[in-house]
């Protein structure tokens, strides 16, 4: 019975990871939180430590982001990953760690300037990959990055039932399919596993410009098969509270 019973957690556990390689990714978004004297510090690890040890580390785009309007006594600076799988993730702080380019790039910005620290805090949110879209994918825009409008938006609910069934109206019920067809460009859909308000769910559309981004909308709004999504019973008060971040890519960011 033990060695049955080992041999089924086995499967199972094969079965996990299988899914994973399969394409169901799971995704990361540090906050910095910075004082405007320590964006340019933080500019220059992403850069040249960050990005290109997680390039390294088999990660292939890492998306850095800032607010299009930054609130200057709280500035923040996104940076977004996605996971093949949870062993991945867990195991990126360990590769790090034992990259001697990395350590030798990052060595200053690690251990403050001066004994100055180099950021406020960071918030780390982790995500798991929408049922309908299990990858993310690179926006397919024509527009100068220093032009581009990113909405990174977040969508809390009540409880976690609220929740789950938020996570069906985007998936069964058919809302990330509305807006792939309408060209939001989504980089991703994610349900927040972890992360300070939970739960929720957060994705990010992109856009050419500001106009671009409000003529999709519009067309979204007007959407007959949206109306009818919106006006479903079932879906009903499935969230509490949004947040909507207007960013823009840095030069150097991948995404």
């Amino acid at each position: 019975m033990k060695t049955l019973l080992l041999l089924l957690g086995l499967s199972l556990s094969l079965t996990i990871m299988a899914k994973d390689k399969r394409g169901h990714q799971y995704f990361q978004i540090k906050v910095y939180h910075i004082k405007p004297a320590q964006e340019s510090g933080l500019d220059t690890y992403l850069q040249q430590a960050y990005l290109p040890a997680a390039h390294r580390a088999g990660i292939a785009q890492v998306g850095v982001f800032k607010p299009i309007t930054q609130d200057t006594a709280d500035v923040k600076v996104y940076v977004f990953m996605a996971f093949n799988n949870l062993e991945q993730y867990a195991a990126l702080p360990g590769r790090l760690e034992k990259d001697a380019a990395y350590q030798a790039s990052a060595g200053t910005f690690m251990q403050g300037y001066n004994e100055s620290a180099p950021y406020n805090r960071i918030e780390t949110i982790l995500l798991t990959a929408f049922e309908q879209m299990p990858m993310m994918a690179l926006p397919a825009l024509q527009t100068p990055k220093n032009e581009r409008v990113y909405e990174l938006r977040s969508y809390e609910s009540a409880t976690e039932g609220y929740h789950i069934n938020k996570v069906k109206m985007f998936n069964a019920g058919g809302e990330v399919q509305i807006f792939k067809r309408l060209g939001f460009n989504a980089v991703f859909y994610g349900s927040v596993i972890a992360g300070s308000k939970t739960p929720n769910l957060m994705y990010m559309t992109t856009f050419n410009n500001k106009a671009d981004r409000d003529t999709h909308w519009k067309s979204f709004s007007a959407d007959p098969e949206w109306k009818k999504l919106a006006a479903t019973p079932e879906y009903a008060h499935n969230v509490s509270h949004q947040d909507i971040i207007f960013v823009r890519p840095t030069e150097y960011s991948d995404i």
